[in-house]
């Protein structure tokens, strides 16, 4: 499918209002969030440190009255340089570009299915600053098979979870982890639409190096353009 056509074609199935956080949060309790490389407040910021990092979203949400930060979508950020799983000192392939849309909020908080869907894989992904939990969707509307990934869980989301198993849009999938289990970041859910998996279960790129961007913008449009968060 032409990417283009997969963008309208995601863009025609969000017109109703679909969350993937708890539903309950209207989405005026929404606010952006820059964390790239080019926030200078970030200067002040530990960004090795995920307690620093709570600290940081807590006191952006108060300052803002909300319960929600979201952004990321193809930020440049330079929180990945603490992980060699990210940082391979090469500028050409070293990861640094978010691939997904982040949704900053309390652990615990209920995660909910993007659209009707079957549970594709599920995976704790360990390595340090990658997601921790991580459930992948199946979808399949109008003879188009896409996918959406949901990383940061807590581990509890994964233990009874069965591959096939069918879900609903709007149903409770998962919760949101710590940074103990989430891959040391500060409680958020990253939320990312795929449509060639490529083989991949339980797991898929979520940050890109530059050079690979290109493919990744097309496989991984803006989930922007069914959350209509902005």
């Amino acid at each position: 499918m032409n990417p283009n056509d997969f963008t309208s074609f995601l863009a025609e199935m969000a017109q109703d209002t679909i969350h993937v956080i708890d539903a309950s949060i209207p989405k005026s309790s929404y606010c952006s969030i820059d964390l790239s490389d080019t926030n200078a407040d970030l200067l002040n910021v530990a960004i090795a440190s995920s307690e620093a990092w709570d600290v940081y979203l807590t006191n952006y949400l108060k300052t803002h009255n909300k319960k929600v930060a979201f952004g990321g979508y193809l930020e440049k950020r330079g929180i990945y340089n603490r992980s060699d799983y990210f940082n391979n000192q090469n500028p050409e392939t070293e990861r640094n570009i978010h691939l997904g849309l982040d949704l900053w909020v309390a652990a615990g908080t209920v995660v909910l299915a993007a659209f009707d869907a079957e549970i594709h894989s599920f995976k704790d992904n360990t390595n340090f600053g990658d997601y921790g939990p991580t459930i992948i969707l199946k979808h399949t509307i109008n003879a188009i098979e896409f996918y959406s990934l949901y990383g940061h869980l807590s581990r509890e989301s994964i233990t009874k979870l069965q591959v096939g198993e069918k879900v609903k849009q709007g149903e409770t999938i998962a919760h949101l982890g710590t940074a103990e289990v989430n891959g040391d970041y500060a409680p958020h859910l990253h939320f990312q639409i795929i449509k060639d998996l490529q083989a991949n279960r339980g797991d898929y790129p979520g940050v890109s190096s530059g050079r690979d961007l290109e493919f990744y913008k097309t496989n991984c449009p803006d989930p922007e353009i069914i959350l209509k968060l902005k």
